[in-house]
């Protein structure tokens, strides 16, 4: 038998790090080749990776929430027949073993003898985006100092030594440590120990951790002692909060005044892309008011017919099947700008890209080939492309190469706007809620009639350089045409 240490691929697309959101196992679990272990959130989607060894888990490298480098070693499986994978580099150093305090008989807290844990000689700074996070934290004895990101959290299987600061008025000095209290306190240290989750349990109830005393030989304050510190009358409030730091600030707030998300993954990668997008390429924005009874109709009857029965026919469905039509008659606006080379580049298949929200942020997928799909094809392909997007699963191959995309604003009752191009692409086409409205009507007779239709605006954003307003304005009024009579398709298309 031998551990073998399962490690971050590339997840592909340039990435270079994701974050641990769910383990699907735990220590002492069996694991056959391909099983799921582990679901990981890159700054695209959500991705479940498979363990490539058949064996039972050891470890557990990295907490969930912690964000990790491609090739980091994540878990840990006792392989039968491997041979142990060596342990990286200063870790577990028999010279200088790390200060580690027994765990309490019944708290189940693993001892830190495992490949990773222990003292890391040479400790270096890791970076602040990594401190929020880190899994493996250790101090050397040796060390004057803790590390500076110690205060942010503590390493869940060993609690590195505070040092005594130096003497003042009496107070033991460093080099007299063994005679000071062997329990690191707050106090003592000027650090609050504490792991991630307690530490968002209490900044949830408005708790401030300096004013918690732990109950632990190691001074690491628990979930239990901010319980208790909450029961015994503390206010769980921003106005409670405010008096134990000398504010007599409004006792009306029930819950905090602020809350900071941190901005990382899908909204960190949807931030860097707006903004550059916005900055860089030349927008314009045109906007048209269409009837759109009789694609309505058409809806109607696709629902009803057979053939569609497992496919979810909605409006977007034939605006997007009107967009491609478009796309035939206007073939300059499928495009991207090459920058280096100073070109337009045509693209003579369209990828389809369709906007969907989902709880980690709005996240653009592609139907690749869009262009060659039948209707029905098309329905198929987008609400597998949708579903899967809500979920949170589209891979990085279907969030790259789009070359047009939809975003469908109309879901949430608005109606209208103006997008922003996604990066690497020439237009987008914003899709407005249909209602009913008042229309004229001219009848075969010349005679006009005010009746109700439905009716919805489109918006459409493209890049001046390469989309003039003529052609914007032309694709634009050829997909209105569409949606307002769908049998032109037969002709057009």
């Amino acid at each position: 038998m031998g551990v073998k240490q399962f490690k971050l691929p590339d997840p592909g697309e340039g990435l270079v790090e994701a974050e641990i959101v769910t383990w699907k196992i735990k220590p002492g679990d069996a694991v056959k080749v391909n099983d799921i272990v582990v679901e990981i959130e890159t700054a695209k989607s959500l991705v479940e990776l498979p363990i490539p060894w058949e064996g039972t888990v050891v470890e557990l490298l990295v907490d969930e929430g912690t964000t990790v480098d491609v090739g980091a070693p994540i878990v840990s499986i006792d392989v039968a027949g491997a041979e142990d994978d060596p342990a990286p580099a200063g870790a577990g150093d028999a010279a200088a073993p790390a200060q580690t305090p027994a765990p309490e008989a019944d708290s189940g807290e693993r001892v830190a003898n495992l490949v990773g844990y222990g003292a890391v000689e040479g400790s270096t700074k890791r970076r602040a985006r990594r401190a929020l996070h880190g899994h493996h934290e250790h101090v050397a004895t040796s060390d004057p100092l803790p590390p500076p990101d110690l205060h942010a959290h503590v390493a869940t299987d060993s609690v590195p030594t505070a040092p005594t600061r130096p003497a003042q008025d009496g107070a033991p000095s460093r080099s007299a440590r063994g005679a000071a209290p062997a329990t690191p306190t707050a106090a003592a240290s000027g650090k609050v120990l504490a792991k991630p989750p307690v530490r968002k349990f209490a900044k949830d109830n408005g708790i401030d951790l300096s004013q918690i005393t732990s109950s632990r030989e190691d001074g690491v304050i628990s979930r239990a002692d901010v319980e208790a510190f909450i029961a015994g009358g503390a206010a769980a409030s921003p106005a409670g909060a405010a008096q134990r730091a000398g504010f007599a600030g409004p006792a009306s707030y029930d819950g905090e005044r602020e809350t900071r998300i941190p901005v990382k993954g899908v909204r960190k990668m949807t931030a860097q892309a707006m903004v550059g997008s916005a900055f860089t390429a030349p927008h314009v924005t045109e906007f048209i008011t269409v009837d759109m009874t009789r694609t309505m109709e058409l809806v109607d009857r696709l629902k009803s017919d057979r053939d569609f029965r497992d496919v979810k026919v909605t409006p977007l469905l034939i605006l997007a099947k009107a967009l491609l039509v478009a796309i035939k008659r206007n073939p300059e606006v499928n495009a991207t700008w090459d920058e280096a080379a100073q070109e337009i580049v045509l693209k003579h298949f369209v990828n389809l890209g369709i906007a969907a929200a989902t709880p980690r942020g709005l996240v653009v997928p592609n139907i690749k080939d869009a262009d060659r799909m039948s209707m029905l094809e098309l329905g198929t392909a987008l609400g597998e492309l949708v579903g899967t997007a809500r979920e949170g699963r589209t891979p990085p191959a279907d969030m790259s190469g789009g070359t047009i995309t939809i975003t469908n604003v109309g879901v949430f009752g608005v109606d209208n706007g103006t997008p922003i191009i996604n990066p690497g692409e020439s237009a987008i086409l914003c899709f407005g809620a249909v209602r009913k409205m008042p229309w004229v009507v001219t009848d075969e007779q010349g005679v006009d009639q005010i009746v109700p239709r439905q009716v919805t605006q489109l918006s459409l954003s493209f890049d001046h350089r390469l989309i003039d307003g003529d052609l914007g304005s032309r694709f634009l009024a050829d997909i209105a045409a569409l949606l307002e009579d769908p049998a032109r398709a037969l002709v057009w298309g």
